[in-house]
């Protein structure tokens, strides 16, 4: 029997008429603590059926403790993101930066256990109405419903997750590009041409631009432009229609090939020591990443994940390039680093950028939308169209888990044609036994007795 309740009563809490006239349900928790309806009913029958309910939460093992559920949802997410194990410190920035801009603002002052699915569906589709990209909140929503699951799995706060919108947390990003072999070996070319001119800002706020023309001569362009940006843009228009000269600087062959043919991540390439490449057998080992935060401060730590640890092969074409670079540009310790910024330190995004003038040369490509990233992106393509493995494939990518790879398989277009291409063979090789086949001639059915 039910602590507090006399013989003939019910047996799982109270129920007491209020001096309004409303009905107030009790009752002692698995805690030993007596709890009360959240709110007060019109009638008894009404109280009786939520005390039901409750006691059937607590026989399930669903109950939770009304008071855990108070706590904010933004307190809450913030001592999620802090305390949650293995997250990669960009991955924390993102995620602090999701809750301050994008979920906080709607959701941060709501109680947890007040969150429900049409509060969350209706804070998405503000996001979408506000000009969020339906990628962002995608991510937004997969971290909200990532917090929510520990409230519900690990604290036990709620009894069941509210993200449940169909469909939020899918991203439909854009094919990206990929690059044909011919493209990558242009792709190292270009980034090393640099045109020779330079911008000079003017009393008037405008900037005059000056370049060289093919045996030396300096030139003044015939007006001056608004911004650094379009004098700049005029310069590099001009060495590709080839009146502008240009110079050639080699340090970063070797980076795009390599990033392409093996595969490999920003963080990866970047961390890249002299012992790690082995050019006599063509390998590379990947065993740490460069991390850059926001702040700019540079991390160095394992890989992505645990597969990541890897040793790839990489072509006998690219062989020469690499050496080259190792001799020219790389230090003679087997800990120096194999790719380095202007100054010698780690290489940071900025600087490729900057030195590169990556826009400029990815437009005069064709390429416009390329990032450094697809340089993966495609050698992870051109391997899928080996026709190899999944279990090779993941290998080379440095993945733990194979849906990234069923992406690149899926893709193929050219395995999907050798597998036709071997089909074809065998059709043609049982075609050309005829009639020398015992079964039968082919192509004809033999009757079974």
């Amino acid at each position: 029997m039910a602590k507090g309740n006399k013989p003939g009563r019910r047996r799982f809490g109270n129920v007491r008429k209020l001096p309004s006239g409303r009905f107030q349900a009790s009752y002692i928790g698995p805690d030993g603590q007596r709890r009360t309806a959240p709110e007060t009913f019109e009638r008894k029958s009404d109280a009786e059926r939520w005390l039901t309910l409750t006691e059937a939460q607590i026989f399930n093992g669903d109950w939770t403790d009304p008071q855990r559920a108070k706590v904010k949802l933004g307190d809450y997410a913030a001592k999620w993101i802090e305390q949650r194990p293995g997250l990669r410190p960009r991955t924390v920035e993102l995620y602090q930066w999701l809750l301050r801009k994008h979920i906080a603002p709607y959701l941060g002052g709501v109680e947890l256990g007040k969150l429900s699915t049409s509060m969350i569906r209706g804070w998405r589709a503000d996001l979408l109405a506000a000009g969020v990209s339906a990628t962002m909140a995608a991510k937004a929503y997969r971290l909200l419903r990532a917090v929510l699951m520990t409230a519900v799995d690990e604290d036990k706060i709620l009894t069941r997750n509210p993200c449940r919108v169909r469909g939020a947390g899918t991203e439909h990003a854009p094919e990206r590009p990929v690059l044909t072999v011919a493209q990558v070996f242009e792709l190292a070319e270009r980034v090393g041409v640099r045109p020779v001119g330079n911008f000079r800002k003017l009393d008037s706020g405008e900037y005059r631009l000056r370049y060289r023309v093919k045996g030396g001569t300096m030139r003044r362009f015939p007006h001056t432009f608004v911004t650094r940006a379009e004098a700049e843009r005029a310069l590099w228009k001009l060495a590709e229609d080839g009146h502008a000269d240009t110079v050639r600087d080699d340090r970063l062959r070797a980076f795009i090939l390599l990033a392409a043919f093996a595969s490999l991540r920003w963080g990866e390439i970047t961390a890249l020591r002299r012992c790690d490449i082995d050019t006599e057998n063509r390998t590379v080992r990947v065993r740490a990443a460069f991390v850059e935060r926001d702040n700019g401060q540079m991390i160095l730590g394992p890989p992505k994940s645990r597969a990541g640890l890897r040793t790839v092969s990489i072509p006998a074409a690219i062989i020469p390039d690499l050496v080259a670079h190792l001799d020219k540009y790389t230090g003679k310790g087997g800990d120096a680093l194999v790719f380095t910024g202007v100054k010698g330190g780690p290489m940071r995004r900025s600087g490729f950028n900057k030195v590169t003038r990556w826009t400029h040369v990815v437009r005069a490509m064709g390429v416009p939308g390329l990032h450094f990233h697809d340089l993966r992106h495609t050698g992870n393509t051109l391997a899928a169209d080996m026709g190899v493995s999944l279990a090779n494939l993941m290998a080379r990518m440095g993945h733990d888990n194979e849906r990234a790879a069923l992406r690149y398989q899926h893709r193929s277009k050219s395995a999907d044609r050798a597998i036709a291409d071997g089909l074809d063979a065998l059709v043609q090789v049982q075609q050309a036994k005829g009639g020398d086949d015992e079964d039968g001639a082919a192509g004809k059915l033999v009757p079974v007795a």
